[in-house]
């Protein structure tokens, strides 16, 4: 009998996991990688303004922690994260109104890996998870992988709708409810204090946790802060809060944190161990270093003052650079504007034109779970300066009309 061949021995690799064939890219990431090119003005991500970073200062903490004491940097760590890191940032969140101890968070690298490690030690496969309709894209994508039903809860310009929510939680019986409450992604909006008090109020009726994500919450360039959702009657007991320095401090670090009652910030911990052991060490302590000589205060200040010019030449630039019949918001902070075109407009559609005048935004739709608005659009003000932004509308401006010039021949 003769010898098997080397091809008849060989048996198929098994299949991906389904949910990591279920689970797409991220579209926003995709529009990065084609519009990295120097030229482009780029309305598409949601990246600080570089510029702005304390280089000097956040240079100047790893020089010490690394000079002073680098065997406890370069170490190994706990995986609840630096005591020093965690107490300024306690610190930190009680002066904001939220009472908190070092010992109620847990430092994480970046407040994505927060959401990640709440969908572990949450979220059976078929639970269900109440999202805002448009909602952050990276928490559809964790939700997605955990196996979850997404379902939307509808908003309006003000954000989400509490009495919706009531509805389809009595009907849905949701585990996890996930908002992003102050200076939302992607649409700007804000939730009230009124609208928050609410959401802790269905969470308490109807018995689900809430995970408040609040990476832009610092970024407010005018207006009274609103109070967290967590700090209102009904969710004390029910709220993980996320943050992050990604945008206060810089991205690079991946540092964020998780504030959470102790039963599921166990579970977190936990979670966290078969992640990733724990946050890197050097970062963190270069953190606290950086918070304990630094004013960070100061330092948003500034950013606040810049993010706020550059939102106002956005805003007042859109009535020329979008078509007639357009509609947007002019958000108190943050990072994005949410804009949508006149009925008829298909973002999507029109991206690749826009691209070629070497300008870009993301569509809206990706951010919808539920039926997605083909007219809307995200733009982010931040990374370019004022005149940047001018003239990437007067860009904008060209490429929508010559992609409309085309489509109305096309008729």
């Amino acid at each position: 009998m003769p010898d098997a061949t080397l091809a008849d021995a060989v048996t198929p690799t098994p299949d991906l996991a389904a949910r990591a064939v279920q689970t797409g890219s991220s579209p926003v990431r995709d529009i990065l990688a084609l519009t990295a090119r120097p030229e482009v003005i780029s309305f598409a991500g949601g990246l600080p303004a570089p510029e702005l970073f304390d280089a000097t200062g956040i240079a100047a903490a790893f020089q010490h922690v690394l000079t002073e004491e680098p065997r406890r940097a370069l170490q190994y760590s706990t995986s609840e994260g630096s005591p020093e890191l965690r107490a300024a940032v306690a610190a930190r969140t009680t002066a904001r109104g939220l009472a908190t101890d070092a010992d109620d968070l847990i430092v994480t690298t970046g407040s994505q890996q927060g959401l990640s490690l709440l969908a572990t030690a949450l979220l059976e496969p078929g639970d269900v998870v109440l999202v805002e309709d448009p909602c952050y894209l990276a928490a559809l994508q964790i939700f997605s992988f955990a196996g979850a039903r997404v379902v939307p809860v509808p908003t309006d310009d003000e954000g989400l709708l509490p009495e919706a929510l009531d509805e389809i939680a009595a009907r849905e019986r949701p585990k996890l409810l996930y908002v992003v409450p102050t200076f939302q992604n992607p649409t700007g909006r804000t939730l009230s204090a009124e609208r928050r008090a609410a959401v802790a109020a269905v969470a308490a009726r109807r018995g689900l946790w809430i995970a408040e994500d609040d990476p832009y919450g610092e970024l407010r360039f005018e207006g009274e802060p609103v109070p967290w959702v967590a700090t209102f009657p009904g969710a004390e007991d029910r709220t993980a809060l996320l943050g992050s320095f990604s945008k206060v401090m810089a991205p690079g670090l991946r540092l964020g944190w998780l504030r959470a009652p102790a039963a599921l910030r166990r579970a977190c911990v936990i979670a966290k161990q078969a992640a990733d052991l724990h946050t890197s060490t050097v970062d963190q302590a270069a953190a606290a270093r950086y918070l304990s000589v630094s004013d960070l205060d100061a330092h948003l200040e500034r950013v606040r003052g810049a993010y706020r010019d550059r939102r106002d030449a956005l805003v007042n630039g859109l009535a020329v650079a979008l078509p007639e019949g357009s509609r947007w918001n002019r958000p108190a902070g943050g990072m994005f504007v949410w804009a949508t075109l006149p009925e008829g407009y298909d973002a999507t559609a029109l991206l690749p034109e826009v691209v070629r005048h070497d300008v870009a935004y993301v569509p809206g739709a990706p951010f919808f779970a539920g039926p997605p608005d083909a007219t809307a659009i995200r733009l982010s003000f931040v990374t370019h300066s004022p005149d940047e932004i001018r003239e990437g509308l007067v860009r904008l401006a060209t490429a929508l009309g010559s992609a409309h010039g085309s489509a109305r021949q096309e008729e």
